[in-house]
């Protein structure tokens, strides 16, 4: 009957003359009869690695983020308050000159001012849309990683690793927002909720707001 010897690397019992390890493929180095003492885990000393399920290194454990601290609800209705007015003191002077053309046609007997009126409001509303728009992706993509509001208040805007956004995605997160509050506010509500105060804008641009 021909002998057999175990593998060093794996401790897999082999026929004697086999060149390699029938289980892992290593060179063979026949300890007739005799199979090696399996290491051990360096995080068990003592205990062989035969005895642990997985290798340590199969493990990819996830370390929760120590001292970091997220926006929560209101302290972000409080931002967002200050940047509405901010951006409304900006295009205010789209609406007073508007204003200013209506109230001139009718002292130079337009008796129908209220086209102006209307062209007034739309240009108002765009200047608004893109204002707000544009002063949320700048600031919150540049090295201030926040808005005025958010800076006041101690915040500022990150991906989900805590860098810096990029224009795209910040302008992403920003229009975001009107599905946040197209659902009855839900989208916003849900920061009081999540794990990391995450609105559903956020959830979909893939951003944090975090407090300094």
């Amino acid at each position: 009957m021909s002998g057999t010897f175990f593998c060093n690397k794996c401790g897999a019992q082999n026929t004697d003359g086999a060149q390699f390890c029938s289980r892992c493929g290593a060179p063979a180095f026949p300890t007739s009869g005799v199979a090696p003492s399996p290491a051990s885990s360096p995080s068990n000393p003592g205990i062989p690695y035969a005895a642990v399920p997985y290798p340590p290194a199969s493990y990819s454990a996830v370390v929760p983020a120590v001292g970091v601290r997220y926006g929560g609800f209101w302290i972000r209705v409080v931002a967002f308050i200050i940047d509405w007015i901010i951006v409304r003191v900006v295009v205010s002077p789209v609406h007073l000159f508007f204003g200013g053309l209506g109230l001139a046609g009718m002292m130079g007997g337009v008796h129908h001012p209220l086209g102006l009126a209307l062209l007034g409001g739309g240009v108002t509303a765009i200047a608004a849309l893109f204002g707000g728009w544009l002063y949320e992706a700048f600031m919150e993509s540049s090295s201030y990683q926040a808005t005025l509001g958010k800076m006041v208040c101690g915040m500022k805007v990150t991906d989900l690793s805590g860098n810096r956004i990029s224009f795209e995605r910040a302008t992403g997160r920003h229009f975001a927002k009107y599905l946040s509050g197209l659902i009855l506010c839900i989208g916003y509500i849900m920061v009081g909720f999540t794990e990391r105060k995450q609105g559903l804008h956020d959830l979909l641009a893939g951003t944090l707001v975090l407090r300094n």
